[in-house]
């Protein structure tokens, strides 16, 4: 059966096939438009854990998604594909996970890692091993890219999209990052892990490619991160939750703030979405909650306006999602989340979507 007769025998009233990929959609890779890559990865953890459980619970939580989108009513016909994360990936992770532990709480007591040579050589196999990770995922992330898919990420901890960009970095000679989060991630080897998750902004910068950050939500940081920010000069734009919780109480409308932030970004933009940009009780789950933040429909909105302006999205990824132990919650949430950001993906590389839906 090819790809026309699985849409005609196929009933997106009903609830998605249990056997099928993504959203119960009924298609194979070869037959989808996008191509998400999980990436089940929380080395780095110092706090909450669990986002390495993310795409599983994202999966699990898909196939009850009504796949009649208001915005993208055909988005379903592309054909959404998870790719399956190589084996390795979610055992390294656990395994190295183990392995940091000892060396954060040994800083967080305040102690010198210098005087415990078996740390030091336990953290230098972590950073090794992290760096494997980030290679192994831009290969995959180009092996899909050069068969012609959309491709999009999704995490694990905020760390996991690296090998994302740099796979990014070597089809666009110039590009910005539309970065909604709670924290700016602009830390410099974030308790000694060259590849912490609370490196990944500042590893990203490494990359001359990336024109422009801008960042949204921003609620929690520290004077290094301020520091970075300052040296980018103009490279880090910063909207902090205060910030734009101001200009609202002042009389700004969403609209008008969601203008000025799009206005500040390059041609093209991939969007990094960690799920703890909105407010807690979307994701009471993830590793790192802030109070404070932004709801769905406003980064829904923010991206619909993004798709509409002539910029390109060339990617997204979405990270953070931490399932709980006895709801599906935060996998409830990252699943309508990702199906929205596969539509404005689509939308915006001129894939057919269909008209938006008015009652």
């Amino acid at each position: 059966m090819n790809k026309q007769q699985k849409i005609e025998n196929f009933d997106p009233s009903q609830p998605g096939l249990a056997d099928a990929t993504i959203f119960g959609l009924p298609f194979t890779a070869e037959e989808s438009e996008i191509i998400i890559i999980p990436v089940p990865w929380e080395v780095t953890v110092s706090y909450g854990a669990g986002a390495s459980e993310g795409p599983d619970a994202v999966f699990d939580a898909s196939f009850q998604v009504d796949l009649l989108h208001q915005d993208f009513p055909e988005l379903w016909k592309l054909g959404i594909y998870m790719d399956e994360a190589p084996e390795q990936w979610a055992k390294n992770s656990e395994k190295y996970k183990d392995l940091a532990q000892p060396i954060i709480e040994t800083l967080e007591n305040g102690e010198d890692l210098e005087t415990f040579p078996a740390l030091q050589e336990d953290l230098h196999k972590i950073n090794k091993a992290c760096r494997t990770l980030h290679t192994e995922v831009k290969d995959k992330v180009l092996y899909w890219q050069n068969k012609g898919k959309k491709v999009a990420l999704l995490g694990g901890d905020h760390s996991t999209p690296l090998g994302y960009y740099e796979a990014l970095a070597t089809q666009h000679e110039s590009f910005g990052i539309l970065h909604l989060d709670a924290h700016m991630d602009l830390r410099i080897a974030y308790e000694g892990f060259t590849y912490s998750h609370a490196s990944i902004m500042y590893n990203t910068l490494q990359l001359p490619q990336v024109s422009k950050i801008v960042q949204v939500g921003i609620r929690d940081f520290c004077e290094q991160e301020v520091d970075v920010v300052k040296d980018s000069k103009g490279r880090v734009v910063v909207h902090t939750d205060s910030d734009m919780k101001a200009k609202a109480f002042e009389g700004q409308t969403w609209k008008q703030q969601c203008e000025e932030i799009i206005s500040q970004l390059p041609q093209k933009v991939t969007i990094s979405f960690d799920i703890d940009g909105m407010y807690p009780w979307y994701c009471p789950n993830t590793g790192t909650p802030v109070p404070g933040g932004f709801s769905f429909e406003q980064a829904t909105y923010l991206f619909n306006l993004l798709a509409n302006s002539g910029k390109e999205i060339i990617g997204f990824d979405l990270v953070e999602v931490a399932p709980g132990e006895n709801d599906d919650w935060d996998g409830n949430v990252g699943a309508r989340m990702l199906f929205h950001m596969c539509g404005i993906l689509a939308k915006s590389q001129k894939l057919d979507v269909g008209q938006k839906l008015k009652f």
